[in-house]
């Protein structure tokens, strides 16, 4: 049985390399809460989280995904991505403190994403290793090379790996606007009480995992579909879309999530017999 440990781990380009050895896709689950955008959902309800869409709406795409896929939680491990984390929460005990009131240990125990990481865990009976990364560049190789890395480890079957963005007001925006005073990334527009949440269900590939990931050449001329702001989960629910349509369609796709850098190959070498792999709560 592997030990659990949470880790906070800062990443940049300059440490990332795609995976080396194909993934396997088991499930994907998106949900995103107060964006304005069609498919957004109502805050699910989390014992014991409060006043943010961190927590509830990273444990709900984690939980549909080890819903849909049952497995061995100790042969099951974890990856968080976040930019800047459960800002709401660290905003409003900040808030708290500047006006005098009195501590609230709650909100420094939620503000911490490994919080919610713990109650997965809890609740899925997960025992293998859980990470935090925080990357300002594209999540969708930090977090898909940490699973293949992780699933060297014979002890390991299973990655899931999740990305959480929130809104955010004035503070959050200065934040972005020193992270991109080259002007080479557009300053995020979500509304202050938004919140986007993916999971993926990462395995080598096999019978059992009917979309295979795999890093290709790197395409030079290459956009993404949507200019991404740093730390930006849009890449991850591109990849969700991908599955949904190689799910449904079969075939390959090329994802582009950042310019000149490598890309990644989808493929479904054949049609499952049911489309019982994915849940979503975006579209």
């Amino acid at each position: 049985m592997t030990t659990k440990e949470n880790s906070d781990t800062s990443a940049s380009s300059a440490d990332k390399a795609p995976p080396r050895s194909p993934l396997g896709v088991l499930a994907v689950a998106t949900a995103t809460h107060g964006t304005g955008r069609d498919g957004d959902i109502p805050l699910p309800r989390l014992p014991g989280f409060v006043e943010s869409a961190f927590s509830p709406l990273a444990y709900e795409v984690a939980a549909r995904c080890l819903t849909e896929r049952p497995g061995d939680g100790s042969r099951t491990a974890v990856a968080l991505a976040s930019l800047m984390g459960d800002t709401t929460t660290a905003d409003l005990a900040s808030r708290r403190v500047v006006a005098g009131r009195v501590h609230n240990p709650l909100l420094f125990m939620q503000a911490t994403p490994n919080s919610v990481l713990g109650h997965i865990s809890r609740e899925f009976g997960i025992t293998g290793q859980m990470f935090s990364l925080s990357t300002p560049d594209d999540p969708v190789t930090e977090l898909l090379a940490m699973a293949d890395l992780l699933l060297e480890d014979p002890e390991l079957d299973r990655v899931l790996v999740v990305g959480v963005e929130l809104g955010g007001g004035e503070r959050l925006a200065a934040v972005h606007r020193e992270l991109t005073a080259d002007g080479a990334h557009p300053v995020p527009d979500l509304p202050e009480s938004a919140a986007l949440a993916v999971a993926l269900l990462l395995a080598r590939p096999g019978t059992e995992a009917p979309v295979t990931i795999r890093s290709t050449e790197t395409h030079d001329e290459g956009r993404p579909a949507t200019a991404a702001h740093p730390g930006s989960v849009q890449g991850l629910f591109d990849l969700a879309a991908a599955h949904r349509r190689l799910l449904r369609d079969g075939g390959t796709h090329v994802l582009v999530t950042a310019p000149r850098t490598p890309a990644f190959l989808l493929s479904a070498e054949r049609l499952p017999e049911s489309d019982e792999t994915e849940t979503h709560a975006h579209h």
